[in-house]
């Protein structure tokens, strides 16, 4: 006989959104279950954005024993310990683990049921035992690997990136499929750790964002020695003596000591069993309105599961909005996307929020402008040799609508336009905030300025000058 629990929420998926609803809620005196089959902490702490910047963090450390020349110290071959840079990227999870543990939410008062979940009625859900009947239902159960059903796959190792941190020995040559975030992250990590890599690419490396922006980054990762090639199909894959062979489109054979699956992402929604609660979903993932609500207006998804942004941040945002709509009624609690910045973690670093200016320009025809400056044209840029830099700014008017920054820090600089864009703020206010010297930074305050300079350096502008000066 399963026990029962009535509660005011059932949270299924312990990653970022789950866990933030779940600690949200419980603090805030609701009655809460939190169900996680695998991992607390989900995808990103086990196996996404925590191990992935660690490992980050020690690619660039070796990288930067090679590159000192320009600084006038000598440049040599590292000597990379592998699993000892394993052991980094595991004790970095490690010691973020007890803020996501079953114990820490045991502890703020939710019941942590480890099983898988599945719905049996509109707002009842079975696991581990019990039979949970709630008035609300999350549903943040995230997104896994899509291995696309290439001819020998399945016959032949490969990684992806819930195995990847745990290899801890360097590949040889690595053969990444996928030129997105994960595979270019993970292939410029792998080359700054010693492994020679190619990247396999189906149409055009990076290609979710600016090309303007992206090729510059792209050239950067070829100067580093990554062999990045685009239109490269997979077709075929097989494995023989400890080789692996990657059969393109049009006959040419690449092959590696290891292979990389990094294409895509695919919702979670096996084994819920979503049709008993009236939810409707499909290969995208689980349908939701701006209100986060699914077809079932009890039941609500968030996070990657909904197919949308699949990115931490948005999941934790989604959590504060389902929080409102959930516990206080605040039937007018929506998710937007216009605010939401994202970070491609390659060096340099690659960050966008708001519109691009295609899009702009779809959406508002007439009136929308773009301002450009090279971001290592500031004075702190140029004392680090940070290389070739850009930051793209896209107007509606004078009011800002998007940003584009590819450059050493662009991940900390697009803060100030997430800012901007959330706050509905105006060039002006860019323009006149005080900088300090030298950052990197300084280009937010110079890419504004320069909205200014046609008028401020203008004939009129002169003339009044010489009028004024007239009266003493």
């Amino acid at each position: 006989m399963s026990k029962e629990l009535n509660v005011d929420l059932c949270v299924i998926g312990a990653g970022s959104g789950g866990l933030s609803v779940a600690a949200g809620a419980v603090q805030m005196g609701a009655s809460v279950v939190l169900i996680e089959k695998a991992e607390m902490g989900g995808d990103c702490l086990n196996h996404g954005c925590v191990p992935s910047k660690a490992l980050l963090a020690a690619a660039k450390s070796a990288h930067a024993h090679r590159s000192g020349v320009k600084f006038g110290v000598a440049a040599h071959e590292p000597t990379v310990d592998f699993a000892a840079v394993n052991a980094h990227v595991k004790g970095v999870i490690a010691g973020i683990a007890p803020h996501d543990s079953q114990e820490r939410f045991e502890g703020l008062g939710c019941t942590v049921i480890r099983d898988g979940a599945k719905f049996v009625g509109p707002t009842t859900v079975e696991a581990g035992g019990y039979k949970i009947e709630a008035r609300r239902v999350i549903i943040s159960t995230g997104s896994s690997p899509f291995v696309p059903p290439i001819d020998g796959l399945e016959d032949t190792p490969y990684f992806t990136n819930e195995t990847i941190f745990s290899n801890t020995e360097l590949p040889e040559r690595l053969i990444v499929v996928g030129g997105g975030p994960i595979g270019m992250e993970m292939a410029q990590a792998h080359r700054r750790l010693g492994s020679d890599v190619v990247v396999l690419e189906g149409a055009k490396a990076l290609g979710k964002d600016d090309p303007e922006l992206t090729s510059i980054a792209l050239e950067n990762l070829r100067a580093e020695g990554l062999d990045i090639r685009e239109g490269a199909l997979a077709e075929r894959v097989s494995h023989e003596g400890g080789k692996i062979q990657v059969h393109l489109k049009g006959g040419e054979i690449v092959e590696g000591t290891h292979l990389l699956m990094a294409v895509g992402r695919k919702a979670n929604v096996e084994g819920l069993d979503l049709e008993k609660a009236g939810v409707t979903y499909s290969r995208r993932g689980i349908d939701v309105g701006a209100n986060l609500k699914t077809s079932n207006k009890k039941v609500y998804a968030i996070g990657d599961v909904t197919g949308g942004l699949q990115f931490t941040h948005v999941a934790g945002y989604h959590a504060g909005v389902v929080i409102r709509s959930a516990l206080f009624k605040m039937f007018w609690a929506k998710a937007s996307t216009a605010h939401i910045p994202w970070v491609t973690y390659v060096d340099p670093e690659i960050a966008h929020v708001g519109m691009t200016e295609q899009q702009a320009k779809k959406k508002f025809g007439m009136g929308v402008s773009v301002l450009r400056f090279e971001a290592n044209e500031t004075d702190r840029a140029q004392a680090e040799r940070t290389g070739k830099g850009l930051i793209k700014v896209v107007l509606k008017g004078s009011r800002i609508v998007g940003a584009s920054i590819v450059g050493k820090g662009a991940g900390e600089m697009i803060h100030l336009w997430a800012f901007a864009i959330a706050n509905k703020q105006k060039i002006g206010a860019m323009a006149g905030y005080v900088a300090p010297y030298p950052t990197l930074g300084e280009a937010s305050k110079r890419v504004a300025g320069s909205h200014y300079t046609p008028k401020l350096f203008s004939d009129r502008t002169r003339k009044i000058v010489r009028f004024l000066s007239k009266f003493g």
